[in-house]
């Protein structure tokens, strides 16, 4: 098992609070090493912040999250910065390249965290060889602004691949790609699944791209369910 959140709550506000929002209310989720999971659910359901917690960019209220045997849920910011950086990787509906840099520069920024894991040299090997494999090397010295949305969004993946994570963490990956582009995606992500062993958890709107992967489940009134 590489993933397991029990009895997850959170919400927004004081509890006390007429304001407060609930929004996860003690989920349950098991995800197995190399898995394909799609997550869908109405705008507002608490898709993004089932990943957010996942990820470490937010805390639950309740319950314990546990990756790899170890619960994750009670790290300190900077174990959680540790891990994110090293097991964690995050592709965003829109690609958040910075402007100013290339797109081998973009790539790279996940590997100046994290100085210990190889030389330079190493780092930027992989992003070569990463850059090659889907299709973008050629464009490494142009900026985000001179490319196609499909050719940033990939640059976005292999930003998200460059430290070699166990987890992919897609939050509406296709959502502001065309129908080709859509497709080009998600047969990256099936490639990196079957030949990394890469385990993916998709939040999506696309019932194409749901239909892709190993297991679909339902975001409803704080909870998942299988379909």
């Amino acid at each position: 098992m590489l993933l397991k959140l029990e009895n997850i709550s959170k919400g927004y506000g004081n509890r006390s609070d007429a304001t407060f929002r609930p929004v996860l209310d003690k989920l349950s989720l098991e995800v197995t090493d190399g898995e394909r999971v799609a997550v869908l659910g109405p705008s507002g359901s608490g898709k993004t912040t089932l990943l957010n917690l996942i990820g470490g960019l937010d805390h639950p209220d309740e319950g314990t999250i546990d990756f790899g045997g170890e619960e994750i849920s009670r790290y300190t910011e900077p174990e959680m910065e540790r891990f994110r950086n090293r097991s964690i990787g995050f592709v965003f509906q829109f690609h958040h390249l910075l402007p100013q840099c290339t797109l081998l520069e973009n790539v790279m920024i996940p590997t100046l965290v994290d100085k210990d894991r190889g030389t330079k040299e190493d780092k930027t090997r992989r992003a070569g060889e990463l850059m090659k494999r889907v299709g973008i090397w050629e464009y490494r010295d142009k900026l985000p602004g001179k490319l196609s949305g499909g050719e940033c969004q990939r640059a976005a993946v292999v930003r998200a691949m460059i430290n070699n994570p166990r987890l992919l963490l897609a939050d509406e990956p296709t959502g502001a790609l065309d129908r080709d582009n859509v497709e080009n995606m998600a047969e990256l992500l099936l490639e990196l699944n079957k030949q990394d062993g890469l385990t993916l958890l998709v939040v999506t709107h696309s019932i194409d791209l749901a239909r892709r992967m190993g297991k679909i489940l339902e975001l409803r009134n704080g909870r998942l369910e299988q379909q």
